[in-house]
């Protein structure tokens, strides 16, 4: 892949989270080092996460281990929690630092090293841009789960919200393991199935927007 492919990669993949930073107005509020503390709260529960894994379920062989690999995520929602609840401020600034630090976090430990190596080949490979969409998909999906532990943890919260946010948080814990099972079933393409995460998680956005927005106008 030449430079310039190279470029789009890393554009496509870098800008919207810069975009994001910039236009949510965490740059007003000087919020950068509130979200690389966030990043390294994502370090520590991966850690915990991959040790956890590794003594009490030494031997992967897939089937229910995938589901209980699934059912270790719960611990990012714990974490998102935890750098939310060492912020103070509104809740759509909690929800941005911990989103915004947490998926580049993620996108710098899982994805920098391929794109960084991988995209600056001579051959052109599509699975770069793939990975580089891929990655704002992720910024998604942990904005809207940061928004479904802000809503849960409030204390005020009406009990007519709690099953609707609690299944909403199950559905996220929950959506890459139906998702690789579901491209896995229909033997799916690479984008087809990249489509299919876009928009299980765009549907997630929406309903959790909905909900989020119903919860601020009932408590403001």
């Amino acid at each position: 892949m030449t430079l310039f492919h190279f470029g789009n990669c890393f554009a496509l993949a870098y800008f919207p989270y810069f975009i994001t930073y910039k236009c949510s107005g965490l740059s007003e509020y000087n919020a950068f080092w509130k979200c690389v503390q966030a990043g390294v709260t994502y370090l520590f529960v991966q850690l915990c996460k991959m040790l956890f894994l590794a003594t009490f379920f030494p031997t992967w062989e897939g089937g229910i281990y995938d589901f209980i690999g699934a059912s270790v995520d719960v611990a990012d929602l714990i974490g998102l929690n935890l750098v939310m609840s060492r912020n103070a401020g509104k809740g759509e600034y909690k929800i941005m630092v911990a989103a915004l630090g947490w998926a580049t976090a993620e996108l710098i430990m899982s994805r920098c090293i391929p794109l960084w190596v991988g995209a600056r080949g001579i051959e052109f490979d599509w699975k770069y841009i793939q990975m580089s969409i891929d990655s704002n998909i992720s910024l998604v999906h942990y904005i809207v789960a940061s928004a479904q532990v802000w809503m849960i943890t409030r204390y005020d919260l009406y009990h007519t919200f709690r099953p609707a946010v609690l299944l909403l948080m199950f559905l996220s814990v929950y959506k890459a393991f139906v998702m690789e099972t579901f491209v896995h079933l229909c033997s799916l393409g690479s984008w087809a199935a990249l489509l299919a995460r876009a928009v299980v998680t765009g549907l997630l956005a929406l309903s959790t927007l909905a909900l989020y927005v119903a919860v601020v106008n009932v408590h403001s």
